[in-house]
């Protein structure tokens, strides 16, 4: 991502249009076609939905996760799903693309939009989505974008409006504060029997929970804020506003026409139209409002926040003057107020931090203490308070804060009893300590204390969704409302269900307060498993701390297995999407690992000329390796920059091959040979893959090339192998340890000519012979046997389990 957009000539498109219009997707779609990619999207939860839908194409592997109160990184990723303020703005990647940048306009957040509109690109291309309405500030602002009108792929009608008890299913009530949320919930619920509930200031782990338990059908109905507004593809059939008016950090205004189209927008997905309306304690939308939301037609942007990016951190009154500069362009305006720039402000006046602050590392340090969110969102003189403790800590004795100070702030907050605005309120104050955990070099043991915040945040959230579920939804309407495990729920010590295994390990597994698991704490632990922590046998069954869950089954092909969970009707709706959306994430990084981490995804995307497409498709078909046969014609098609950059992803040309070298790793050869036996539904042939040599009958007719072995007269070696043995053929040095292998083998003196002949080499001459037989040794009389390579000497069978580089 560069900081200048005048750096690099990259391409910049703005795609505009309403909600539905498929802009994400399509945003979504073009990022994998590059090699790396940044997305930066207005909502954690939005984020991590983008995430989910991005794992399940490329595998998790490839893909961060980065929001302000959540991350995961694998080791090497090509793809960062962000929040817009997450972006980490020193990274370049060839592809970037900012969502809902009409936000730019917003009183508190716009600035941030602003500067990513600015100056965030990528080296190759850029993209910004957002609404109609940004059309004239991105052509005064990019002249040389490339502007694109989205149509939306659905109708929007006004429907008038409507009682709580008349609205159709599949219907959200919005409200615009957590009182009126709960109090509507809580008449849906005796009217229908459940509802979801999602508002901004649940954490990530609740609404993640909320939103699975409407998007699965165990509840027909959902109350929230606008954070539903944002993006989020919800199955909405119906929207309808229970006020009309909120307060937005200054004053309670009426919403703009815009803004009730953005949340109205959110009925209707994809083909399927949608409708909004009002409830009948408030008066008809006025007819030119319904004409501006049906027909999307909405008075532009004029100007857009604006905050100065060049800070003067000289002294903490240069650092506010640089701060308050207002913009020599009439298309900004300065942002007006924001809680960083009031605690700046605040606790510059104290005496013992203007003492402090006399030098650029200092005024740097307290900035970024000024930075720290005020989650809680209560009296702000009791934030600034925490901001200045943290400020005096930082700057005193080691640099760190005291980790007894820390535990008087962080355990009272370890308490998942209590009610919901309780339970809310504990959350808020956990995520200001689970951002200051993150903070580099601000504690000692910070992964430690990292763990325990995370701990803390993810049991609270626990807490709340089964205290919302027990206040919003009825045990009659929800399948299964109860513990995942309860002593009169539990399996029948002789029950064959693999489930009543893990029913008696969960039984001792304590959850929060003490209490038994629950359902949404186990599937939410499968949920954030790494990798690693799933075992996969060579039947394509997939355990999760040994206990059963699902099993891979036949797919269109051997790149595209489908899931089965091992029992459903055990699940509720919601729990089960979720792990099905977890574990399809796992079966393409299965795929992945089969085809040595090649990301076909990359090159065979619209961007790509057609010999890279032909040659990514075909080595995406073959897990990672294709015959030179198959490859030649496009390989001499490539341009020599092309080829250097499949080579880069390990694409080796070989002797008879063309591979991806880690396709050619034993763990590899484990997962093509599990992934060709689904799609055959048949087990693999004895033997495969650790066997280097199998007589062609142990194959029984099925095709050697699709379990990575090659057929070279009665014998069947794998592909590796071949390579090594034409490789070192080829190699005067490599042409005697090419024919100890060939012994190794114990091929019959017939069938080890042949093989020499078709790797190009030549049979040995008889003073081999007489030595050989010197030596005792006698040809056996067949080809191998499954299981016949044995007994080879230590250095040459060093080699053969060698892998070609």
């Amino acid at each position: 991502m560069s900081s200048s957009p005048s750096s690099r000539p990259s391409v910049v498109v703005a795609e505009l249009g309403p909600t539905n219009t498929g802009k994400t997707y399509r945003a979504i779609e073009r990022m994998l076609e590059h090699d790396s990619g940044i997305i930066g999207l207005p909502l954690r939860l939005l984020a991590r939905e983008v995430y989910d839908r991005v794992t399940a194409k490329v595998g998790e592997g490839r893909v961060a996760l980065m929001t302000g109160e959540e991350k995961r990184i694998p080791p090497r990723p090509d793809y960062w799903i962000c929040t817009v303020e997450a972006m980490p703005t020193d990274r370049q990647v060839d592809f970037l693309a900012v969502d809902e940048i009409q936000l730019a306009a917003h009183r508190e957040r716009g600035h941030v939009f602003t500067d990513r509109l600015l100056h965030a690109r990528g080296r190759k291309e850029t993209w910004f989505l957002g609404a109609e309405t940004m059309r004239p500030m991105v052509q005064a602002l990019i002249p040389h974008a490339s502007m694109k009108r989205a149509t939306r792929l659905s109708q929007l009608r006004y429907s008038g409006r409507k009682s709580l008890k008349s609205l159709p299913p599949r219907s959200a009530v919005v409200a615009f504060s957590a009182d009126r949320v709960y109090e509507l919930a809580e008449s849906l619920r005796r009217l229908r029997g459940g509802v979801a509930v999602v508002l901004g200031a649940l954490s990530p782990r609740t609404r993640n929970a909320q939103v699975a338990m409407y998007q699965s059908g165990e509840v027909q109905y959902l109350v929230a804020t606008d954070a539903i507004g944002m993006g989020l593809n919800l199955d909405l059939n119906h929207v309808a506003f229970a006020t009309l008016s909120k307060y937005d950090g200054a004053e309670q205004r009426d919403l703009y026409p815009d803004e009730l189209a953005q949340i109205a927008g959110r009925a209707g997905r994809h083909l399927n139209d949608g409708s909004f309306g009002a409830l009948n304690t408030l008066p008809e939308l006025p007819p030119r409002v319904v004409s501006a939301i049906e027909s999307h037609r909405f008075p532009a942007v004029r100007s857009l926040i604006w905050r100065n990016a060049s800070l003067d951190f000289s002294s903490p009154e240069a650092l506010l003057d640089s701060l308050s500069r207002a913009p020599r362009d009439s298309a900004f305006v300065r942002v007006e107020r924001a809680d960083d720039f009031d605690a700046l402000k605040g606790l510059s006046a104290v005496p013992a931090i203007r003492e402090l602050t006399t030098d650029k590392a200092s005024v740097e340090l307290l900035w970024q203490v000024c930075q720290v969110p005020d989650f809680r969102k209560g009296l702000f003189g009791q934030h600034v308070a925490l901001l200045r403790e943290t400020f005096l800590q930082l700057t005193a004795g080691d640099g760190r804060l005291d980790p007894t100070w820390l535990g008087r702030q962080v355990s009272p907050l370890d308490d998942a009893s209590g009610d919901i605005h309780t339970l809310m309120d504990r959350l808020a104050a956990i995520r200001i300590w689970t951002y200051i955990s993150h903070r580099p070099g601000w504690l000692h043991d910070a992964e430690e204390w990292q763990e325990r915040t995370r701990r803390i945040e993810d049991a609270l959230g626990d807490a709340l969704h089964e205290r919302l579920v027990e206040r919003f939804v009825q045990r009659a309407a929800r399948r299964s409302a109860r513990r995942f495990v309860r002593a009169s729920a539990q399996p029948q010590a002789s029950s064959d269900s693999p489930f009543a295994k893990l029913g008696q390990l969960l039984t001792e597994v304590p959850g929060a307060e003490g209490a038994l698991m629950t359902e949404e704490q186990f599937v939410q632990r499968v949920v954030d498993a790494t990798h690693d922590a799933f075992e996969v046998d060579p039947m394509g069954r997939i355990s999760f701390e040994s206990q059963p869950l699902a099993r891979l089954v036949r797919g269109r092909d051997r790149r595209s297995p489908q899931l089965a969970l091992a029992e459903p009707e055990v699940w509720t709706g919601g729990a089960r999407q979720r792990l099905e959306r977890r574990l399809v994430a796992l079966a393409k990084d299965l795929v992945t690992e089969a085809m040595g981490g090649f990301p076909a995804e990359s090159f065979t995307g619209e961007s790509r000329a057609p010999a890279m497409r032909g040659v990514a498709y075909r080595l995406a078909e073959g897990l990672g390796v294709i015959s030179q046969g198959e490859a030649r014609e496009q390989w001499k098609l490539l341009d020599e920059e092309s080829r250097e950059r499949l080579k880069a992803q390990g694409v080796h040309e070989g002797q008879r091959f063309l591979y991806v070298t880690g396709a050619l790793s034993p763990q590899a050869l484990e997962r093509r040979a599990m992934l060709t036996a689904l799609f055959q539904q048949a087990s693999c042939p004895q033997g495969i893959p650790q066997e280097p040599a199998l007589n062609v009958a142990a194959l029984g007719g099925r095709n050697a090339r699709s379990f990575g072995y090659e057929v070279i007269g009665p014998v069947a070696l794998r592909i590796d192998i071949v390579e090594r043995l034409a490789e070192g053929l080829r190699n005067p040095q490599g042409a005697r340890q090419a024919h100890a292998l060939m012994q190794q083998l114990r091929l019959e003196g017939s069938v080890r000519a042949q093989v020499l002949r078709a790797l190009g080499g030549q049979p040995q001459g008889a003073a081999s012979k007489r030595r050989r037989r010197k030596r005792g040794r006698k040809p056996s009389a067949t080809a191998p046997e499954a299981g016949g390579a044995r007994g080879r000497e230590p250095a040459v069978s060093k080699w053969l389990n060698e892998r070609p580089s």
